[in-house]
């Protein structure tokens, strides 16, 4: 039997009853989930995949990535609504290619565990499944195990092996329509050029789960999150080399003016509370070589260090949301600064390993 899997959150409990309603059949995963975005997501769901099959030991198999072929499926149907008419094309895609593994391997029976999703139509699959099943000659086994206290039985498996859940389907359009209505930022799909690893982000829970393991304990804690949308240093109407620390915001987004004074080498702006550095003094504090702002704005510290060197600057000051901005030198000259940053309650995990 192959089974179609579409994150460990599913699959783990219902691959654990497929297993003893079907002892004797040879299963096998098979993750095909073009519909995943950013790319990073897909990669974190297919390795917490790999990690529950894994621990039940069962084999898994890794379908293409083809996103774009994913994409002209669903063109038109951008806007719909998460359980309509391009979620329908979504499960038709998937189940049609995961039946075509299933001739392919010469199995008989296919099935998915998108069945036991609270947010999944199993009259959709359903009906999806058994006309596949026709098409190819297989059988497709529905089973919903969602029901009575099945999602209770799974979240506690969910919770006792560490399987990471995620909070949206996978799909970039579902996500857009999700976080509008909840008033958050997607930040899941912003990634800083430079590669810096933000809290909170795909990558940042990458690094957790890579890390994780049965004998861990994932704490879950509430924490002022920060991105930074855009942001740029204007002088006589052109663009210079800066670079914004972390945690740097401007009321209004945007300030005018000159450096009114000097202390310990930082230029403290005539208004918003702004602060500049040179590259200079900034590689004094942060023990650093940079030679240019272009060089730090693509290869800065890590996130966790910059917060120690913005500290550093602020003399220890916590919460301090003041900008605070390198440049190459600086000048007694007008500087136009726009900053676009975005502040906002959230919650990540950590590992406590037991």
């Amino acid at each position: 039997m192959l089974v179609h899997i579409c994150c460990s959150v599913d699959s783990h409990y219902f691959l654990e009853q497929i297993k003893k309603e079907y002892p004797y059949e040879k299963i096998i995963g098979f993750f095909y989930d073009p519909n995943i975005h950013p790319y990073s997501e897909y990669i974190l769901r297919l390795e917490d995949v790999k990690y529950s099959c894994n621990i039940l030991g069962i084999e898994l198999i890794e379908g293409d990535y083809d996103l774009e072929s994913w994409l002209k499926s669903v063109k038109g149907y951008e806007n719909e609504p998460e359980k309509g008419d391009r979620c329908t094309i979504c499960f038709d895609k998937r189940l049609s290619i995961t039946a075509q593994k299933a001739v392919e391997l010469d199995h008989d029976k296919f099935t998915t565990t998108l069945l036991i999703s609270p947010k999944k139509s199993q009259d959709k699959l359903k009906i999806i499944g058994n006309t596949l099943a026709q098409k190819y000659n297989l059988t497709f086994i529905f089973k919903d195990y969602r029901s009575g206290n099945g999602m209770e039985l799974q979240a506690k498996e969910v919770k006792k092996y560490n399987i990471y859940r995620q909070d949206y389907c996978g799909c970039m359009f579902a996500l857009n329509a999700q976080r509008e209505y909840q008033d958050r930022l997607a930040d899941e799909l912003i990634s800083p050029i430079n590669k810096q690893v933000l809290p909170e982000s795909i990558e940042e829970r990458l690094q957790l789960y890579r890390k994780r393991d049965q004998n861990s304990t994932l704490i879950k804690q509430r924490f002022l999150n920060y991105r930074l949308l855009n942001a740029k240093v204007m002088v006589k109407k052109q663009i210079i080399s800066s670079y914004f620390l972390c945690y740097s915001t401007i009321k209004n987004k945007k300030s005018t003016g000159k450096i009114e004074k000097l202390i310990n080498n930082i230029g403290y702006f005539a208004r918003d509370e702004i602060k500049l550095l040179s590259l200079d003094t900034f590689n004094t504090i942060a023990n650093t070589n940079y030679k240019t702002t272009m060089e730090l704005s693509y290869s800065p510290p890590k996130f966790k260090d910059e917060l120690k060197i913005r500290d550093k600057i602020l003399n220890n000051s916590f919460y301090n949301l003041s900008a605070i901005i390198v440049l190459d030198k600086l000048e007694d000259i007008k500087y136009n600064i726009f900053c676009n940053a975005k502040i906002y309650e959230d919650t990540q995990y950590n590992t406590l390993i037991c």
